[in-house]
């Protein structure tokens, strides 16, 4: 049995409707490693098994000779699920908003040091 690992990949992804950018953000890794994954013919298990737990995914089905049945068994039948990010987004907004503010401090204190300089000439 001669199978291509990252089209197999590839497949159940898509069929899960994953975006690329969610599997490269779950496995830490950029989109183009993802797609350098479909096109290898042989994967370690490790990234399949990490690309399976973020589809919710059991890959023992496709790759029974990699992974045995149980090993899957915590995210069974719970389908693909995209993890909720508003969180990270009013972090983000906060931090952003607060970088902001600084920026504006500091315009504010370069024009009154440069008043100060112009009126001392």
């Amino acid at each position: 049995m001669d199978l291509h690992h990252g089209e197999i990949v590839e497949k159940v992804v898509r069929r899960k409707g994953c975006s690329i950018s969610e599997i490269a953000r779950f496995t830490n890794v950029n989109r183009r490693s993802v797609y350098y994954w479909f096109n290898q013919k042989y994967l370690k298990p490790k990234i399949i098994y990490k690309i399976g737990l973020c589809l919710k995914h059991d890959f023992s089905i496709e790759f029974p000779h990699l992974f045995t049945e149980g090993e899957f068994d915590n995210i069974k039948n719970q389908g693909y699920q995209a993890p909720d990010y508003r969180a990270d987004e009013v972090e983000d907004s906060y931090w952003r908003d607060k970088y902001i503010e600084l920026l504006e401090k500091y315009n504010k204190s370069l024009l009154e040091n440069s008043k100060k300089k112009f009126n001392q000439r």
